[in-house]
């Protein structure tokens, strides 16, 4: 077994920061059509020597064990990090310990990146990550929402 995938076992057995962040401040979802993987990312941040912090990153996600692995290094990354340090990561820095990803898993790492550029695009100071005044909804059950829309199918004779 190579050392890349003893880690991603390693880092499969002990996820770090799994679940959802109820009061985040910030949220975003990516997927990947090109393998179906899809990925939630919360943040919360709090104030730390004048500055405004990453105090919690967590993920949800619905995908390989590398693009779970990957998620689960960078929310331990994050932790410290400014909106604008954050950012400024890029895939191959999230991947934390696991090193560089083989060429057919990179795409792991740029879902990861997708979810916390996402998260920050959507972030507010001081707003809590709801749609609403509801609670945002898990990645579960986001595709398990029925679509919406006015698309009327009608046969042809």
């Amino acid at each position: 077994m190579s050392s890349f995938e003893s880690k991603v076992r390693e880092a499969l057995a002990n996820p770090q920061n799994q679940g959802e962040i109820p009061d985040a401040d910030a949220m975003g979802t990516v997927g990947s059509p090109e393998c179906g993987d899809m990925l939630r990312m919360w943040l919360k941040f709090t104030e730390k020597d004048g500055k405004r912090v990453i105090d919690r990153a967590s993920f949800q996600a619905f995908g390989c064990q590398t693009a779970i692995a990957v998620a689960s290094m960078a929310t331990e990354l994050l932790r410290g990090k400014t909106a604008d340090e954050a950012k400024h990561l890029t895939a191959s820095e999230l991947t934390g310990d696991l090193g560089p990803l083989p060429p057919m898993k990179i795409h792991c790492g740029q879902l990861v990146e997708g979810a916390l550029r996402n998260a920050l695009d959507n972030d507010s100071p001081g707003a809590a990550a709801v749609e609403t005044g509801t609670m945002a909804p898990t990645l579960a059950s986001s595709l398990q929402r029925k679509a919406g829309g006015t698309l009327r199918i009608v046969p042809l004779d």
